[in-house]
């Protein structure tokens, strides 16, 4: 017993380690998130292996919410259970959430300041992103059936940028694999991956997530607490939206600036700091909940909006882990990890490479960079910093 209480702790303070290191330093949004990730979890400390890995984000690509977050709340649930799953989240998302907070508290003395090295770590985003994306291609794209699935999904998710396209893309893809590979004899799975929760328990958390769902805006209806009515609007937030941070800015602005809770000017400084901190852009809601209502309205707000995440993909991990061994759907999973490969190229080009690279010393920067990662094998707090002192050098 004390071995094994030993070996949880250590696992639970690598995880909190880790992933702080990764709130601090994964700048870029939710794809550059899943790069990093890639590169630390799977490459570097080869804590899940590389299917496991593409199962868990097409997983949390299908799923509502934060798709980078569950992706780390996943990780640290695999590798330490669901104590494991929360200290990761806090790791990776405490940095941004303590950091828009004060920017809130202090926005009437402070400004965005310079904005070149903003636009550096942008420019680094694109050279994580597209290393990454290039070791996973090589990986889920074998064969000419799957590289054309993953084509598809770049021209589809590129020409159609909607909040379901993605899901769309995936499900026929889905359908497309089960189709290819359906007579193909798929060999046992060799995954490291295992996730250790019980039915019961991800059922009781699907249940409350749909019990939530229904419940808080009967209860904002019949109460005037400014909390319930706050609660409320980032739980359905971070419930109804696919697609990551970016798609859920609209429906927080239509949510709080009409109703004169936040100004335009205050939401769009809050905006701008959001894309100026690392971590999930989700963490936008603790900027607004802090502008409303201070520190607790900051944690209030991110606790709400994050909720969601938790649930679903707790309720969702046990019985992904079972259909995933079956051999028709793991035809269904290679025509989704193509699929993945393909979305996350047309992420690539936009929004990451059509607001980073703008010029051709912008280009060249990101090349200098790739080099740096790619060819001299660089940490990436190397290139974090190495491209944000050179945006505010030019700038």
């Amino acid at each position: 017993m004390p071995d094994n209480r030993t070996t949880t702790f250590k696992s639970l303070l690598e995880i909190l380690l880790v992933s702080t290191r990764l709130g601090f330093t994964s700048f870029g949004g939710p794809i550059a998130h899943l790069s990093y990730f890639h590169e630390e979890y799977i490459r570097r400390r080869k804590w899940i292996d590389e299917k496991s890995y593409a199962d868990l984000v097409a997983l949390c690509q299908f799923l509502p919410g934060p798709a980078s977050s569950q992706v780390g709340i996943g990780i640290g649930v695999m590798r330490a259970g669901v104590l494991g799953g929360i200290i990761s989240f806090i790791g990776f998302t405490l940095p941004s959430v303590v950091a828009l907070i004060l920017f809130a508290l202090a926005l009437h003395q402070f400004g965005l300041g310079n904005s070149g090295w903003i636009h550096g770590l942008k420019i680094v985003a694109v050279v994580v992103v597209a290393h990454a994306i290039l070791g996973m291609a090589k990986n889920l794209t074998p064969d000419v059936q799957r590289r054309t699935l993953a084509l598809l999904a770049l021209i589809v998710t590129l020409l159609w940028q909607t909040a379901f396209t993605q899901v769309g893309v995936i499900l026929a893809a889905g359908v497309a694999g089960f189709l290819l590979y359906r007579r193909q004899t798929i060999e046992p799975s060799e995954s490291e991956g295992t996730f250790p929760i019980s039915q019961r328990f991800a059922a009781g958390c699907l249940t409350l997530f749909f019990a939530l769902l229904v419940a808080l805006p009967i209860l904002r209806e019949v109460s005037s607490l400014q909390a319930v009515a706050l609660f409320d609007s980032f739980y359905r937030a971070g419930s109804l939206v696919f697609g990551g941070g970016h798609v859920v800015l609209p429906l927080l602005e239509r949510e709080f600036v009409p109703t004169g809770w936040l100004t335009e000017e205050q939401f769009l400084a809050g905006y701008g700091a959001a894309q100026a901190v690392p971590g999930p852009l989700f963490t936008f809601a603790a900027y607004i909940g802090a502008v409303i209502n201070g520190w607790q309205g900051g944690l209030l707000a991110t606790v709400a909006i994050f909720l969601p995440a938790f649930l679903l993909i707790f309720g969702t991990l046990p019985f992904w882990q079972l259909l995933r061994q079956n051999a028709t759907i793991k035809g269904v999973l290679m025509g989704v990890n193509a699929a993945v490969v393909g979305i996350l190229f047309s992420a690539l080009y936009h929004p990451i490479w059509t607001s980073s690279i703008l010029s051709a010393i912008d280009f060249a920067l990101a090349a200098i960079l790739f080099g740096m990662l790619v060819f001299w094998k660089l940490p990436p707090w190397v290139i974090v910093l190495t491209g944000a002192a050179g945006g505010f050098l030019l700038a």
